[in-house]
């Protein structure tokens, strides 16, 4: 018999879905292109750039036949900005996404990335985060992509020669998993009554699935609460109601 499962992604399955990000490496060796499912990987040749998977950089990097670069969100300036924003900028909210991608649409007009106008018609497909390029580890300085914690806790963890001020980097990071788990647990006091909305907006994957247990809990208490307080007012609506039926019957003598 299996086991029920949790609803949405579990943190391991997130972190596995993780390895599927594209980083930037520079090789050592020479090797030629492997084929994947998703399809083949860039020739490798020395000292020019490649994307590859993150599972095969790590792989790589372990076999010492190359390094990976760090994006630029994960650098200390980059990720000071962050905190002050979260902790200064605004205390409320979770930082920003990174801002939508624009592509040239030949006429010296920039356009949405996955549109074919700058304006949508009606029925077609607009991209959102965290579906867009932006949104992956080739985030812009300043902005977390959707796979920040797990990504970065990656990194650290196996490569941490390649990023610049391991050491500092990673007590940045400490400090603002900490403040952002603290406003994921805040925010649920908009909850209360039954009628709030969560704005997660900026929120990474990780984040989601480390708080879905959590947030899922307080969504029941307050429902169990919400039906407790409805059953009360409908007795107390009947026994209003009783009485007042007595007390008619009284006065007509009966």
């Amino acid at each position: 018999m299996a086991l029920p499962l949790a609803p949405g992604l579990m943190p391991t399955e997130v972190a596995f879905l993780c390895e599927m990000e594209l980083v930037t490496i520079v090789p050592r060796q020479r090797l030629e292109s492997i084929p994947l499912l998703g399809g083949n990987t860039p020739a490798l040749r020395p000292p020019h750039r490649a994307q590859v998977p993150l599972w095969l950089a790590l792989l790589l990097k372990k076999q010492r036949r190359a390094n990976i670069l760090a994006p630029p969100w994960l650098h200390p300036d980059s990720l000071k900005d962050i905190l002050n924003h979260e902790t200064n900028t605004d205390p409320e909210a979770f930082s920003p996404p990174p801002p939508l991608p624009m592509r040239s649409d030949g006429r010296g007009g920039a356009r949405p990335y996955g549109q074919a106008s700058s304006d949508p018609q009606p029925g077609a497909m607009v991209l959102s985060p965290p579906f867009l390029p932006s949104c992956t580890q080739d985030s812009p300085s300043g902005f977390l992509p959707y796979h920040w914690l797990e990504l970065s806790e990656t990194l650290l963890a196996h490569a941490a020669d390649d990023i610049p001020n391991a050491p500092e980097a990673r007590a940045l990071l400490r400090d603002l998993q900490e403040v952002r788990a603290a406003k994921m647990r805040g925010s649920t006091v908009h909850l209360e009554g039954g009628g709030g909305v969560l704005n997660l907006r900026g929120v990474g994957a990780m984040e989601l699935a480390e708080s879905r247990g959590f947030i899922l809990g307080v969504v029941e208490g307050v429902r169990k609460l919400g039906a407790s307080a409805e059953a009360g007012r409908r007795e107390e609506e009947e026994e209003g109601a009783n009485g007042r039926g007595e007390e008619s019957d009284e006065e007509m003598g009966f």
